[in-house]
């Protein structure tokens, strides 16, 4: 049975059952404690924690899911995967353990007529926690599993919790039981590779403390409904019902390790386990890599992005060490420029088999796969790069006579420079070397202790939204500011400190919840509204932000200003209207630039994400380098075009397939209900899902000008503009620079440019004559500067200070110096002392030749010892190191300090 029917069986079995399919939510949820969406009910927490009330009492949904705790197991063993399905059944506050378990039991067991899994009931084990004999009565009695059969477990394998303080409750897993020639017989306890996991059902009942590891926490007390929370490993399943021995062999996965072997000439199961792992690690990482993509992550070099290039990264090492797009194989070709891309064939075939289930890839194909060659070009340069750091590693190994690179060289190519640790070891290999293992270990393990440490600090738990329980059960906020900018309005409660308040008096800040309200809470890349709140008695409250709960309940942020605010009060609620004004100029606004944007370069141009607050949009777009002056302007005689016509601007709420049907753009990656809000502008020009405010049509963004674009990370460029009477402001400084540049060049205003050219070209002209003059005069102290030198010990000094050089001069002068006198043992130490008092600065280099650095005496460390003496700091390598102070009086103390330290 194939993946894609194993899904559609596992929905259909529970909608059957009276649930509701909810699709799966992107893998980049608002959580403070997940990089990722790790777990199938993660999209479900809120009503789990009590902070939304769920808009159903059963669902089912199919989530993916990412892990990369066991990253660098990936392919060693066949159990470990970063991307999974999980496919989960919920209830919440309506059934509990026996329908779930029968849920569980009839699909995996029912005939395949009948729509179930067809698996044998002989081979299924349950497991139960330690005193859960209700579960276990159940398994026995009413299912008809064997006693011997079902087994009680701890709290570490039976009972469940998110990690942080909130719902928990024992567990029911069941496992499949693959035969005599996986291991050893005795069930679940005894072995389980044999026995592997597919289902887990929780039975969510509990409320735990706080604690660290999976048992080292209290249990508080019962939940006030008992939830259902079950999770069925998909590709597990797809094991047993395709009769294959592990998750790499099944249809999702096994035909991307062809296609590796099609492209590498190496063949997968040839009885090379290091072949093996590399294929294992090209078809899971690349199926992870192309779903981060899809759902908005790009390569960075933390947080998501370090782990989406950590992920594609592997798949290129796989791939060239496999020998892909090049004669010979291994590390010796690693480096090579010859070696051709073949991430694009990769993710290719990754989204030809996950579209069925995931249309969205197919739609993207183009960014993915664009995002992806990208970064195997970015790698291609690293890897050119740390070949040669190896080979020079490699090289100062062998001159001192050891046998064995440091484990710190090891760690600084993998850490530094991304070279990945057993490539060095393969070079290192094959260059008659071997790798101090044991410390690069040990500094892996600080390095992995510090992110973990780092993992659990941000694990605080979440924030205690009790106060607000009562408001969110009522219901949500009736938001009425797309129609009105005042409206009448009770005050259902006073928070302040994170508790409820009866009343509250003037110069208290603290936060009111109303049943209604005209101002807009920050979301959707819009800042929320400012305005006031008053009564009819004189009470005024300043709201200076407003933010959701929940996603459904507004939280004003205010400040009493006069008078005593009681809960319970009528009052009015209004927006200022010159903010919302400006606001939505900077949302319409928006929208106009992503509609030029999209037209100046294509449909890959799409959001990665925006800001508006009145009279400024920023706006994050894909795209594969800069904007061109010429596509700039367009970009903005485009906008300004659409802002002239005065197009209309409609809105109104439709289905989501419907919108998209139109042509509705949505942010990819993002959930959306069933019933969607649609911002239109001039019909084709710009249609989009919103839920921000807008004018009521274009002529009303007023003038826009883009005042910059730049980047913010591989593959994502950002526009920013002024609009209405913020680009008039700008554009009024830019005419009075250019009218004073005018009358201090006395040129006209057109010829200013032509003006500036003329001088900047002139001054070049002298930056460079007067480098030339200081070149002739530096080259000129050289013979100065040898005449002087002397011998301390065994080693020539060449010392002294060459005044009105950078490092870059003074770096040339001792590389110039230490060619003059390479047969010697020699150091050359160069200062170049420059102004005074605050303003005093020395730049400093020192150089050392090769029988100098055979002699045990070295630049960088000469550098580190004279660097405080100086007043500054700096650092390098043996032959060549540099720094700079500001203490030009330690410059004899510096050259003091050298001398003894060579002698």
């Amino acid at each position: 049975m194939q993946t894609h029917e194993i899904r559609k069986r596992f929905l259909d079995h529970f909608i059957k059952a009276g649930h509701t399919e909810v699709p799966s939510a992107s893998l980049l949820l608002d959580d403070p404690n997940l990089l990722f969406v790790n777990a199938g009910m993660v999209p479900f927490k809120p009503y789990f924690l009590g902070e939304q009330t769920p808009p159903f009492t059963r669902a089912t949904s199919v989530q993916k899911c990412v892990r990369t705790l066991d990253i660098d197991e990936v392919g060693i063993t066949t159990r470990h995967n970063t991307f999974f399905q999980m496919a989960g059944n919920f209830s919440f506050g309506d059934y509990f353990k026996r329908e779930a378990i029968n849920f569980a039991w009839t699909l995996l067991t029912n005939s395949l007529e009948d729509g179930g899994y067809g698996i044998d009931p002989e081979k299924l084990w349950p497991t139960v926690y330690l005193d859960d004999d209700e579960a276990e009565a159940i398994w026995r009695d009413e299912i008809g599993v064997p006693a011997e059969r079902i087994q009680r477990r701890g709290m570490k394998d039976n009972y469940w919790s998110m990690g942080v303080p909130g719902p928990c409750g024992p567990c029911s897993e069941i496992f499949y039981d693959r035969g005599p020639e996986y291991g050893v017989e005795g069930g679940p306890e005894a072995d389980e590779d044999r026995y592997i996991e597919i289902w887990n059902l929780v039975f969510m009942q509990n409320v735990r403390g706080p604690g660290g590891a999976k048992d080292g926490y209290e249990i508080l007390g019962p939940l006030p409904k008992k939830n259902i929370d079950t999770g069925m490993g998909v590709e597990r399943v797809a094991c047993i019902l395709q009769g294959v021995d592990n998750v790499y062999e099944t249809d999702l996965l096994k035909p991307i390790i062809d296609l590796a072997a099609e492209l590498t000439g190496r063949r997968y199961g040839a009885g090379s386990h290091a072949d093996d792992v590399r294929f294992r690690v090209i078809a899971d990482h690349a199926r992870t890599s192309a779903m981060l993509i899809g759902d908005g992550v790009l390569p960075g070099n933390d947080g998501r992005g370090y782990v989406l290039r950590r992920l594609l990264r592997r798949v290129v090492r796989s791939m060239r060490l496999l020998g892909a797009g090049s004669e010979a194989s291994g590390p010796d070709r690693i480096g090579a420029g010859d070696n051709q891309p073949t991430m694009g064939a990769i993710i290719g075939k990754v989204i030809d088999l996950m579209a069925p289930s995931y249309p969205e890839l197919d739609a993207e194909r183009a960014h993915i796969v664009d995002v992806a060659v990208g970064e195997e070009s970015s790698f291609a340069k690293t890897l050119a790069a740390g070949s040669k750091l190896f080979a020079d590693a490699a090289a100062a190994t062998k001159k001192s006579s050891r046998k064995t690179i440091s484990g710190s060289d090891a760690f600084t190519l993998h850490d530094t420079y991304g070279f990945p640790i057993d490539l060095t070891l393969e070079m290192a290999a094959e260059a008659g070397l071997e790798v101090d293992q044991e410390g690069f270990s040990a500094l892996m393990a600080e390095q992995k202790q510090r992110a973990k440490a780092d993992a659990n600090a941000r694990k605080t738990g979440h924030a205690d939204l009790s106060v607000y329980r009562e408001f969110l059960d009522r219901g949500p906020t009736e938001f009425t500011g797309f129609e009105e900018l005042v409206s009448e309005a009770k005050v259902l409660g006073l928070v302040a400190d994170g508790n409820r308040i009866p009343a509250a008096a003037a110069g208290q800040e603290l936060t009111v919840v109303l049943d209604r309200t005209p101002l807009y809470a920050e979301s959707g890349g819009q800042m929320a509204d400012v305005g006031t709140i008053t009564t009819s008695s004189g009470v005024r409250l300043a709201v200076t932000d407003v933010q959701k709960v929940g996603k459904s309940v507004w939280l004003h942020k205010v400040r009493v200003e006069e008078g005593e605010i009681e809960e319970g009060d009528e009052v009015l609620a209004a927006v200022d209207t010159a903010w919302r004004h400006g606001a939505t100029q900077g949302h319409s606004g928006t929208h106009m630039v992503h509609a030029a944007l999209r037209e100046v370069l294509g449909p890959n141009a799409t959001q990665a994400g925006s800001l508006n607050r009145p009279g400024y949009l920023r706006f994050d777009f894909h795209a594969n380098g800069p904007l061109t002056e010429s596509q700039r302007r367009e970009i903005e005689e485009i906008s300004n075009a659409a802002v002239e016509a005065n197009y209309q601007v409609n809105t109104f709420e439709t289905g989501l397939a419907e919108a998209k049907a139109m042509g509705a753009l949505a942010l990819f990656g993002e959930n959306y209900g069933d019933v969607v809000r649609v911002v239109e502008i001039g019909g084709p020009f710009s249609m989009e899902l919103c839920g921000g405010t807008h004018v009521a049509s274009s002529a009303q963004i007023g003038p826009i000008t883009v005042i910059g674009e730049s980047s913010v990370g591989s593959g994502v460029r950002r526009v920013e503009a002024y609009v209405g009477m913020d680009s008039f402001r700008f554009l009024s400084k830019e005419r009075a620079l250019l009218a004073a540049l005018s009358s201090s060049l006395k040129v006209p205003s057109e010829e200013v440019p032509g003006r500036v050219e003329q001088l900047v070209t002139k001054l070049r002209e002298a930056e460079k004559e007067l480098a030339r003059v200081r070149a002739e005069q530096a080259q000129a102290a050289v013979s100065g500067l040898l005449d002087n030198a002397t011998t301390v010990g065994s080693t020539l000094v060449v010392e002294g200070r060459v005044p009105g050089l950078d490092a870059n001069g003074l770096r040339s002068i001792a590389t110039d110096l230490r060619g003059k006198i390479a047969d010697r043992q020699a150091v050359i130490a160069l200062f170049s002392p420059s102004g005074e008092g605050a303003d005093a600065k020395v730049p400093f280099v020192i150089a050392t030749t090769a029988g100098a650095r055979d002699a045990g005496i070295k630049a960088g460390d000469l550098v580190k010892e004279v660097a405080p003496i100086v007043g500054g700091r700096g650092g390098g390598k043996p032959d060549l190191a540099q720094g700079a102070g500001t203490d030009p009086g330690g410059i004899d103390a510096a050259l003091r300090r050298i001398r003894e330290f060579v002698g």
